[in-house]
């Protein structure tokens, strides 16, 4: 979880609230933190009872089912808090059980899940979905190599769902507790480095408690997202300050160690806003994206997506020879910025005619000719529902065909 937001609860349990007097830091040399059994234990106490007081109240805590908390995970893949809230509580309104998910429509999963990016999730929920009422009668498996099996579904889910569902004692490493971890054990290094990782998942599971595992788990991400922020940790509110060797070693802003960034490569795009007159009806051409695609199963407007043009009236040749047209580009209407994976785009939005017309040119099934109405209702990507949203503001047909 990365969000900040604020909704807390009281305290549900009885377990003692006691906060250890602040004091001195103490610091413990990092060979001795898998035999300081004091030290691990007054961390745990400390978090737990910060945790009791300070946890948000969020809809997959309440009903900590696996489905429940299996969803709400993916979701926050990279995601933070206060965008996936709402997103999820549609979802459970829409699919409440693994059943109901497993035979929904592929499109009408990505148009729910439209906006929250990295869409191979729920492609990947789907898969599972199915492989759960296949292979486990639709019940969601509680064993680890299970779980493991599930399509999209690697450690960190799997001891996220085990330990918070079913209270097992699974540990978890995600971008909160990496580096909640590392500013406690004072690791210097990288948490993404190979032998940093492996190191900080023995250190997950060593501060594991024997029981109520998931609360913990819950409770060292919440830290993170709450308090040992990435910048400016607001260590003064923190109840395991002294007890922490970054903390005692004044090393907050060093540790953990430089994640290695993305170097983003500048590139250009072109997207065409074709349109036709039918009846009384303003229709668009939109293209359903091959699996191998960027936005895979998603619809979007005539670009090019396997080559690099260089102009708009390349992509234009491009486009007529997958359509089986020649298509005539018009003037520019919209440039959109947007970033994926590791370039930086700008694309450059054209409307176009064919210069040829007929009354269906098009010879695929990935090629389709929609209204508005359904330009609403198709899942679409990022860039092509801000098309969408052009075409809506738009005065008058943006240079139909002829």
């Amino acid at each position: 979880m990365t969000d900040s937001t604020a909704r807390k609860h009281k305290p549900k349990s009885s377990r003692s609230k006691t906060v250890a007097k602040q004091s001195e830091p103490i610091e413990v040399p990092v060979d001795e933190i898998w035999t300081d059994s004091r030290w691990r234990s007054n961390l745990r106490r400390r978090l737990l009872a910060w945790f009791d007081d300070n946890a948000r109240v969020l809809p997959w805590r309440s009903e900590p089912t696996p489905y429940r908390v299996w969803i709400s995970e993916i979701m926050l893949q990279q995601t933070q808090v206060a965008t996936v809230l709402p997103y999820y509580e549609r979802w459970m309104k829409r699919y409440p059980t693994v059943a109901s998910l497993a035979n929904a429509d592929e499109q009408d999963l990505m148009r729910l899940w439209e906006g929250l990016g990295y869409y191979r999730r729920v492609r990947s929920i789907h898969a599972a979905a199915k492989k759960i009422v296949e292979v486990h009668d639709g019940e969601f498996p509680t064993d680890a190599e299970s779980v493991l099996a599930l399509p999209g579904i690697g450690r960190y889910t799997a001891g996220a769902i085990l330990s918070i569902a079913c209270d097992q004692r699974m540990p978890i490493l995600e971008g909160n507790t990496q580096r909640v971890f590392s500013r406690w054990a004072a690791l210097r290094s990288s948490p993404t480095e190979k032998d940093s990782n492996k190191w900080l998942w023995q250190f997950a599971e060593t501060m594991l408690p024997n029981s109520d595992c998931g609360t913990f788990n819950q409770a060292a991400m919440e830290i993170g997202a709450l308090v040992c922020t990435p910048k400016n940790p607001n260590c003064d509110a923190c109840p395991v300050m002294t007890l922490c060797r970054t903390a005692a070693a004044g090393l907050q802003q060093e540790i953990p160690g430089k994640i290695k960034r993305i170097q983003y490569e500048d590139r250009s795009e072109f997207a065409l806003i074709l349109s036709r007159q039918l009846g009384k009806t303003q229709q668009y051409l939109v293209r359903q994206l091959p699996n191998d695609a960027r936005w895979a199963g998603l619809w979007d407007f005539p670009r090019p997506t396997d080559v690099q043009t260089a102009t708009v009236e390349e992509a234009s040749t491009w486009i007529g020879s997958q359509i089986g047209a020649a298509v005539r580009p018009g003037p520019r209407l919209k440039t959109i910025r947007h970033a994926v994976t590791k370039y930086r785009i700008q694309l450059h939005v054209h409307s176009a005619a064919l210069d040829a017309p007929t009354p269906n040119p098009i010879a695929s099934d990935q090629w389709q000719w929609v209204g508005q109405d359904q330009l609403a209702e198709l899942p679409m990507s990022v860039t092509g529902r801000k098309i969408v949203d052009l075409i809506v503001k738009s005065d008058q047909p943006l240079l139909p065909l002829g």
